[in-house]
């Protein structure tokens, strides 16, 4: 067991669980790994504050059933009483959670704590895939599922994702797929970022895409001068957002944890959300 496993005596690998073929970690574990003054109850304030970023991919209740076997697996007897735990059914976190959640809750600890549960994630998935794959009846499950196969690799050959994490120092893999996301544009591209700086500009100026960016601080100058060069970005003043988005042909939403500024110096993640709502609602605001 590796060290950076344990935290105040409290073995992550042990806390982490298979639900709905996902691995999964509680809330009520996070609550005592980020050290938080009021255990689950910040946790789950700060997943209700922000409920658009939390989609059932990155965090969902678990059933009376779920949690039956989460009980039994760590008590490791069929012994439940019906009724216990029922008041209060807990969420579970998967790996994108975790990591949205670190950067809500912004502190120091429950950033460092969860680059060391995402590791661990890691280390589990390598673990189960190998583990699978040494079995013949998984062999027989991937022929039987053949079609599935086929669209999943041809969504990577696409480079479609759902979300991607990046850790610290990830610079060049990090504007590398957001250079990717503004290429996949086919008609239009709408940017929401506070700070549209030069890092910024010079992404935008390797893509021929039509862009339209709204941001509350920027340099007057330096757009002068980009657009006397490039003219195929509109930049509109906007302080009504907090968080960066990127919206591609009005119907693609992406979701991007860190400043495009600061892309790669510190773990956040990229993710995309399938929600033509919540796409149409944000352009209605702009």
């Amino acid at each position: 067991m590796n060290e950076v496993e344990v935290i105040d005596d409290i073995n992550i690998k042990d806390k982490i669980y298979q639900v709905r073929g996902k691995l999964v970690i509680l809330d009520s574990d996070l609550g005592k790994l980020y050290k938080c003054t009021n255990g689950t109850k910040d946790i789950n304030k700060a997943v209700k504050r922000n409920k658009e970023r939390f989609p059932e991919e990155f965090c969902f209740q678990l059933t009376k059933e779920e949690y039956h076997e989460i009980l039994r697996f760590q008590s490791g007897t069929l012994e439940f009483k019906q009724g216990k735990y029922s008041k209060y059914l807990p969420y579970a976190f998967t790996e994108s959670g975790v990591a949205m959640l670190s950067g809500i809750l912004h502190t120091e600890i429950a950033i460092n704590t969860s680059i060391l549960i995402m590791k661990v994630f890691v280390t589990m998935k390598n673990y189960l895939s190998n583990s699978l794959l040494e079995q013949n009846f998984y062999r027989n499950m991937l022929l039987d599922h053949d079609d599935r196969i086929k669209i999943l690799e041809n969504n990577f050959n696409n480079k479609s994702f759902s979300n991607e994490i990046f850790f610290e120092g990830q610079i060049y893999d990090a504007y590398s797929l957001l250079l990717d996301i503004l290429n996949s544009s086919k008609e239009s591209i709408i940017i929401i970022d506070n700070f549209a700086n030069k890092k910024l500009f010079d992404l935008l100026s390797k893509t021929n895409k039509v862009v339209t960016v709204y941001s509350k601080i920027f340099d007057k100058e330096l757009i002068d001068k980009y657009n006397k060069q490039y003219n195929n970005v509109t930049l509109i003043y906007n302080d009504s957002y907090h968080d960066r988005f990127i919206i591609i042909d009005k119907r693609i939403l992406y979701h991007c944890g860190a400043s495009f500024k600061d892309l790669g110096k510190k773990c956040f993640c990229i993710s995309k959300i399938d929600n033509i709502e919540m796409v149409n609602e944000i352009i209605s605001k702009l």
